[in-house]
């Protein structure tokens, strides 16, 4: 399995370089990456230099069974916010961590603060009418359910500074609970080879400190985790089930693809538990996303399926147009196990292959996305919330005296990447 799919990432990767070398329009300019080539040298990139370098060592220390969990979870933490904040002042300094909201940043005009004037009318009339006005909101506005936009609202942020703390500071919640998720399914040394191989994943630091999409990923860690419980315990957890399925419709209001952690969770289900179990976890998901979004419509007007035909509009009218499925059926996939990280991508691959469930479900989830067209391109930003599931299903193939070469590897990725190309994140 994972040499197979590193001959088609291979092939995909190098097939969008010939092509656009030839002319061909892919939707990006570094396809099947959403990246530029601009290679920068400056001080800046001194503290993530010495910050990677030290974190490795220290890093593993935490895997020693004298560590008690509390205190495992409490360094990852603080090692996640350290290695975020760095990693995302490495190319601009401080300002490389809230540019991305500032207006004035290219960007800025397609994200969620200059949506705020429409609650201009409180939060009950922006909701009644977020189907008929999303059209003319910000591609991200729209791009996604109302839930970050009515938390920014309901919290008074404004600014860039603001968006950018709260982007970071719940964002890197997603490390102990990657943890947490890896506790669900692995031995307790294993569960912590993974919660630091998502600690160096790539993208969860590149993204982690300036995509709202780190966000998402925490929002959507609070369903998968109980999730994760019911799918792989014999005797049912009903207390996890109500919270796993009550965690995904609060994922959902955030953002679309959280949606795929519930049907990760079935699959894992019918792999481990059976049949029974993953149509019992699916229909408890699904009575709980309809109940939860008919007592919505009930209370304040909001309609799910007019704002997703709003969405499904703007995509269609946008630059997702000039993308073409045939590339990016495997161009996103590839992008995101690139991103994750080359050794979490080739272990979750061989894990796949050996028949581990949290890996075959996570394959299937991605396989299916592509597919079906969902995402083209910017994978490695949008499947923020699949790379800690990545990492669990990366980690049983690490053995101990490879981790520290893995990591390593991990953490000169992420540097080389955020140093030698540009994202707008």
């Amino acid at each position: 399995m994972a040499l197979t799919g590193s001959v088609i990432a291979a092939g995909t990767v190098a097939y969008g370089f010939v092509a656009r070398a030839d002319g061909a329009v892919l939707g990006t300019s570094l396809a099947p990456f959403l990246a530029d080539a601009r290679p920068v040298v400056r001080p800046t990139m001194l503290p993530a230099l010495v910050l990677l370098a030290v974190a490795v060592p220290l890093a593993l220390r935490l895997r020693a069974p004298g560590v008690s969990p509390a205190r495992f979870l409490i360094a990852t933490l603080g090692l996640g916010v350290a290695l975020r904040a760095a990693l995302g002042m490495a190319r601009r300094g401080p300002e490389g961590l809230w540019g991305v909201y500032e207006l004035g940043n290219h960007e800025a005009a397609s994200e969620y603060l200059p949506a705020l004037p429409a609650f201009e009318f409180g939060t009950r009339f922006f909701l009644d009418t977020f189907a008929e006005i999303g059209t003319a909101l910000p591609v991200h506005a729209i791009g996604h359910p109302p839930g970050l936009l009515v938390t920014l609202h309901l919290l008074g942020i404004e600014g860039p500074h603001a968006m950018a703390a709260l982007t970071i500071g719940i964002g890197v919640l997603s490390v102990p609970l990657a943890y947490a998720l890896a506790r669900m399914v692995l031995p307790e040394a294993t569960a912590r080879t993974a919660a630091l191989l998502y600690l160096f994943a790539p993208s969860a630091l590149l993204y982690g400190a300036t995509s709202a999409d780190a966000l998402y990923a925490t929002v959507g860690l609070l369903a998968a985790v109980p999730l994760a419980a019911v799918a792989v315990r014999r005797t049912l957890p009903r207390p996890a089930l109500l919270a796993g399925a009550s965690g995904l419709v609060l994922a959902s209001f955030f953002s679309y693809a959280n949606l795929a952690i519930g049907a990760w969770a079935a699959i894992v289900a019918l792999a481990r538990t059976g049949f029974a179990r993953m149509v019992g976890l699916g229909a408890a998901c699904a009575l709980a996303l309809a109940l939860a979004y008919a007592a919505l419509h009930l209370a304040t007007g909001y309609d799910p399926i007019g704002v997703v035909r709003a969405t499904e509009i703007v995509y269609r009218e946008g630059i997702a147009s000039t993308r073409p499925y045939a590339f990016w059926a495997f161009g996103s996939p590839v992008a995101f196990l690139v991103s994750a990280g080359l050794p979490v991508g080739w272990l979750a691959l061989r894990a796949a292959g050996a028949g581990h469930a949290v890996a075959m479900a996570l394959l299937a989830v991605v396989v299916i996305a592509a597919v079906l067209g969902f995402t083209k391109a910017e994978t490695e930003r949008i499947y923020q919330f699949l790379v800690p599931i990545a990492c669990v299903a990366a980690a049983p193939m690490v053995s101990p005296g490879w981790l520290p070469a893995v990591l390593a590897a991990l953490a000169a990725q992420a540097l080389a990447t955020e140093l030698l190309l540009y994202t707008v994140w």
